[in-house]
């Protein structure tokens, strides 16, 4: 598909309500008043606003250089955050809110881990270089929406797919390959099978990614609601072995998700991995934080039992605390619904164990 303009219906436009805010529009005002045309809204904005979701952050591209950028803020009487400057990013302060703004950008050279760039005012040649069609989608201040790869048809479909090959792709950045698991797990109805056959030819590329990085997209993948499909494809191809050796127990992520959905990604990889994952946390740089509480949930939830009598009950989460009691009630309870092969849904009895900070609190 060209990058001709979209049109998009009057319902669909409301869904962009956010470009009005006050905050959005001054910054958008300042740039367009440096060179009209020079600003798109692009990526995640764009996608989820489509698909009728919220987005947490606005993303801007523009076809300006980070100096004409500063200097058309600065102008408007903006406030100016040079946060990747280098790379072509600034964070405009509008309001006491940011709002990145980062110019076209084409790639001179990538080693797997990180990209040189040169800035560009070609929107095809920056569409070319991201991931995914459907982070490729472009939108102008006056709502009409670009589409130079193809991401609304794949969009539409409920499809994650590569810009390009794959290959060449996921050698650019091998952080993709664990991108296209997370992004296929939110948006997509099935896995686009170029992207995950490119994916398990390319595994090893993981073991070259920084264990920060790494940590944190794996969190943001088992931070999602249903994110074990995902994590059975990533196990099934290799990919997951490339992150942390041990067999993992998708049964006992997938019980802990259906019981409570919004489950953090420190519980589940605790779910994933239980005392197997002793390690993970410096594999992945997790934070003394995320380390301290998935130790302690595997560790509480082997003493919390179907069994256990109100008295017990009481003295275990007088010890642990309201919020380690309820982590190693839902880790024991899909555990225990994982061992025994239980009918989908909650038990009774792990059930009324949740509830307990909610009817008795320690003195």
């Amino acid at each position: 598909m060209s990058g001709a303009s979209v049109p998009i219906s009057i319902d669909v436009a409301e869904r962009f309500s956010w470009t009005r805010e006050k905050h959005i529009a001054r910054v958008i005002g300042a740039l367009e008043a440096a060179e009209e045309g020079s600003v798109r809204f692009v990526g995640g904005c764009v996608r989820d606003s489509l698909l009728g979701e919220a987005s947490k952050d606005v993303d801007v591209a523009t076809r300006l250089t980070p100096e004409r950028v500063m200097e058309a803020l600065k102008a408007a009487g903006l406030g100016v955050a040079p946060t990747g400057v280098e790379h072509g990013t600034v964070t405009a302060i509008s309001d006491h809110k940011g709002v990145e703004v980062t110019t076209l950008r084409a790639d001179v050279s990538t080693d797997g881990r990180r990209a040189t760039v040169a800035f560009t005012r070609d929107w095809d040649v920056d569409a070319h270089r991201r991931d995914f069609t459907i982070n490729a989608l472009y939108l102008t201040p006056s709502l009409e929406l670009h589409d130079p790869v193809g991401g609304m048809e794949d969009l539409s479909a409920r499809r994650v797919r590569f810009i390009g090959a794959p290959e060449d792709r996921i050698r650019e950045d091998y952080l993709r390959i664990l991108r296209f698991f997370r992004f296929s797990a939110r948006f997509a109805s099935t896995f686009d099978e170029a992207g995950l056959e490119a994916c398990a030819a390319l595994k090893d590329g993981v073991k070259r990614l920084s264990a920060e990085r790494v940590g944190d997209e794996l969190m943001k993948l088992l931070s999602l609601p249903a994110p074990q499909g995902a994590v059975s494809a990533m196990h099934a191809k290799g990919v997951l072995a490339e992150i942390w050796p041990a067999t993992p127990d998708i049964e006992t992520l997938a019980r802990l998700k259906a019981i409570a959905p919004e489950a953090c990604g420190t519980l589940a990889i605790a779910a994933l991995f239980g005392a197997a994952g002793e390690g993970v946390d410096a594999r992945l740089r997790l934070s003394n934080v995320r380390s301290k509480r998935r130790r302690a949930a595997v560790d509480h939830a082997g003493l919390v039992d179907r069994a256990l009598d109100e008295r017990d009950a009481r003295a275990l989460l007088y010890r642990v605390g309201a919020d380690g009691w309820r982590d190693a009630c839902l880790l024991a309870e899909a555990q225990y619904l994982a061992a025994s092969a239980a009918p989908h849904g909650r038990d009774p009895k792990f059930e009324k164990l949740l509830a307990l900070p909610d009817v008795w609190t320690p003195p």
